[in-house]
């Protein structure tokens, strides 16, 4: 399995991987809604970004992350970031994560779209299995997870610390390459109905 960092696209987004000319737009997108941040393993917004952003080009670097910004294709907005990481040749796995919009890209289109072509790209690429994982109290990113079609796995207890000092119990998803068709297929027919 190799993963290529390559943009990818559909009628409502385009996910360009991170370079030094998407810095500016990437931070302005994530540099909103302080709030949301605290349930974050960790912040990039405000005097955050840097240190997060030098992180995830390390790790893009050592081809263990492909993180995207995330563009509106309708006005040509970058609303956002979401990566594939812990990119895990051997095992054929990786996870998407690390995403965040800007709350008025939140509840329509652009995150089944983004999961759609990240799935795909992973699959293409040889994934077996595709996890996607939440803070356990964020029950509006667990629905929205399950609305993807991935399965829930269960909860990991204490399984990462946040930024805030909390001991985060983490609840897993996964969609692996039996249930791909079908996760894909609904996913198409969701963005189908999408004007």
């Amino acid at each position: 399995m190799r993963i290529a960092a390559v943009p990818l696209e559909d009628r409502f987004v385009r996910l360009e991987p991170f370079d030094d000319a998407l810095k500016g737009e990437v931070q302005a997108a994530l540099d909103c809604d302080a709030a949301s941040w605290d349930i974050m393993v960790a912040p990039a917004y405000g005097d955050h970004f840097e240190v997060w952003w030098r992180a995830a080009l390390a790790a893009m670097q050592a081809q263990t992350r492909i993180a995207y910004a995330v563009r509106r294709r309708s006005d040509g907005a970058v609303v956002g970031t979401t990566s594939l990481y812990e990119i895990n040749p051997a095992y054929r796995r990786c996870e998407i994560g690390s995403t965040f919009y800007r709350p008025e890209a939140r509840g329509g289109a652009i995150n089944p779209a983004c999961k759609r072509l990240l799935l795909g790209h992973a699959f293409d690429a040889g994934a077996v299995r595709v996890e996607i994982i939440t803070d356990a109290v964020n029950a509006r990113s667990q629905a929205a997870i399950l609305k993807l079609g991935a399965k829930a796995e269960g909860v990991l207890r204490k399984h990462k610390i946040t930024w805030t000092g909390r001991a985060r119990d983490t609840a897993m998803f996964a969609v692996i390459d039996d249930d791909w068709p079908e996760v894909r297929d609904g996913l198409d027919r969701r963005l189908a109905t999408v004007s």
